[in-house]
């Protein structure tokens, strides 16, 4: 694969043509151009109905709900996560992005602290980046060894499978965009003045371990993928049809108390992949 990074200053304030004119089909992305806004306001209006009616269920009921998004820098992770959130209760809906490990926190159990964040009765917790870490950012930066991200690997399924088997609803999304795309954003982001914070030295050293980054993807979604918790995979080169499709997963996957299917449009399997689907495409970047 050519490294679109090769040669691109992302303090640039202009855009390479390259990077601009591939971005939207970058890693196989099936759409030209973004979903248009009055469509995607129409059904995500509908959507988040139903997210409201599914939150009035977990009330009722006590269910637990877990969502864990991952995905590469300017996935659009958060967006998707905000756009869940932006009509459910904060005090029972909410985002957890954990900082760097403590001292102490590094010589805990690996998931200890991931488990202090797990849903209480009525509770959704959707997790802006994981345990998940270890193999995605830690394995490439040299934050981990390879024997602990290959332990790691190993004992995901076992927790997860804890996590399942009391009751919790855990679901798994892996947003995925192509490498022009990432330019593309994290450019635009840079010469954001209300965006720019987002950028860390993390993102900047990322640039140019594209590869890197979609080896311990690939075997992040390939290890941990099991009839318990499975990945989702979502093509978001275009944020709009992702965070829709999200959306969709969910009040697919879930059953609850006024839930209206007819409602909730059918799923884009042009962008919505099984894990084993998504390693089979030729065209991943």
């Amino acid at each position: 694969m050519n490294d679109m990074s090769q040669g691109f200053d992302i303090h640039d304030p202009k855009l390479p043509k390259r990077i601009a004119e591939a971005s939207m089909r970058s890693g196989g992305y099936p759409y030209d151009n973004k979903l248009d806004r009055k469509t995607y306001e129409a059904e995500l209006y509908t959507l988040q109905l139903q997210l409201v009616r599914l939150q009035e269920h977990l009330i009722n009921t006590g269910e637990r709900v877990v969502l864990v998004f991952e995905g590469r820098d300017a996935a659009g992770k958060g967006g998707a996560i905000s756009t869940y959130l932006e009509h459910l209760n904060p005090r029972i809906s909410f985002s957890v992005a954990l900082p760097k490990p403590s001292n102490r926190e590094a010589t805990q159990w690996y998931f200890q602290r991931y488990v202090d964040w797990l849903p209480a009765a009525k509770e959704t917790v959707l997790f802006d980046r994981s345990w998940y870490n270890r193999a995605g950012v830690e394995a490439v930066m040299g934050f981990s060894t390879p024997e602990q991200t290959a332990h790691f690997l190993e004992e995901a399924p076992r927790f997860e499978q804890m996590i399942t088997n009391d009751g919790i609803h855990l679901l798994k999304f892996y947003l995925d965009i192509g490498h022009a795309m990432q330019l593309k954003r994290l450019h635009d982001r840079q010469h954001d003045p209300l965006a720019s914070w987002k950028l860390t030295d993390i993102d900047y050293r990322a640039m140019s371990l594209w590869t890197q980054y979609s080896e311990a993807r690939d075997q992040m979604l390939r290890k941990p993928d099991t009839a318990h918790a499975p990945w989702t995979v979502i093509l978001a080169n275009d944020k709009r049809r992702a965070r829709l499709a999200v959306i969709r997963a969910v009040l697919g996957k879930l059953d609850y108390t006024g839930k209206e299917a007819e409602t909730l449009g059918g799923e884009d399997r042009a962008i919505v992949l099984s894990a084993d689907a998504f390693l089979a495409r030729q065209d991943r970047d």
